[in-house]
């Protein structure tokens, strides 16, 4: 499953547990279940963005999806698209 993940100083779906930087989330439709399977995947990726920078600016400014992508494999952004509107990007 694969979760994009933004920044946001007002209303949190969840937070960063090093810093306390706040996120949205967009999913594709997934169960309750999977989503919370999915949230121990998305605090692993906040803790890894704190491994040189201690503060909230750790973090991408622009969106980023989990689990995180290196330009290798199949991520075109389709559910990206399809699920995040673009406003909200």
């Amino acid at each position: 499953m694969r979760v994009l993940c933004k920044r946001t100083d007002g209303n949190a779906e969840t937070h960063c547990c090093v810093c306390g930087q706040g996120f949205v989330m967009f999913w594709d439709r997934q169960s309750r279940t999977e989503r919370l399977a999915a949230i121990h995947e998305i605090q692993e990726t906040l803790r890894r963005h704190h491994r040189e920078v201690s503060g909230p600016e750790a973090h991408p400014k622009e969106s980023f999806p989990v689990p995180e992508w290196s330009g290798d494999g199949d991520f075109s952004g389709t559910a990206v698209r399809v699920t995040a509107p673009g406003w909200d990007l």
